[in-house]
């Protein structure tokens, strides 16, 4: 489901086709939505908060799809509630907080480099970019330590793949749109959403 709907999602995008958009990239987020519903079992805080995590994104996926300006100051709220979310569920694995810490400052100046990339097109909407570069940058970092403490390699694999994925989003939005944007970016993101789906127990 996630394949075919970013598949098409991808052919709209190429034909500049609103409608489209509309009918497949909703069944691309469902596809992801539907394995974490499926592999849930519901008997941790992580199962929950997860689920929760993904259906904020299924919610900035939509909100995306109009391309004006509240939809997508919407849509960055939702996703970064979504990363909240995933920051949450990673917690419950527990972490290593030394690997934490190291994470952290490595990570750094990647956010520090990436918030001079964008600011100076972000308009308006500058304290949304800070807050979201700061949260996925945690929301990363939180991945490194549970992987590191005793949690599936494919937490931190979905965060990284995540992280970067949003950078095409903004280098469409803020810098250039662009087609190749959206060949990388679309794939990356919706692979990493089905690698982060895939860690709840099934």
């Amino acid at each position: 489901m996630t394949a075919g709907g970013s598949l098409g999602l991808l052919v709209a995008e190429r034909k500049q086709s609103q409608l489209g958009s509309w009918l497949s990239k909703p069944v691309a987020a469902l596809g992801f939505v539907a394995m974490g519903l499926a592999r849930a079992q519901y008997r941790t805080a992580y199962d929950y908060a997860l689920v929760v995590g993904l259906f904020l994104c299924m919610g900035g996926d939509v909100l995306l799809i109009p391309k004006r300006r509240a939809a997508f100051a919407a849509g960055i709220i939702s996703f970064l509630l979504g990363h909240v979310a995933f920051v949450a569920a990673f917690l419950q694995l527990g972490v290593s907080p030394r690997a934490g810490a190291a994470a952290a400052v490595v990570l750094v100046a990647p956010a520090a480099i990436v918030l001079r990339w964008l600011l100076p097109h972000a308009g308006n909407l500058r304290g949304a970019v800070i807050a979201y570069v700061v949260v996925i940058t945690s929301m990363v970092a939180t991945a490194f330590a549970a992987a590191v403490h005793s949690a599936p390699l494919g937490v931190a694999a979905g965060a990284v793949m995540f992280y970067f994925s949003d950078l095409a989003v903004a280098r469409e939005r803020f810098v250039k749109s662009s087609f190749v944007n959206r060949l990388w970016g679309t794939p990356l993101y919706f692979c990493a959403m089905q690698v982060i789906a895939h860690t709840l127990p099934g």
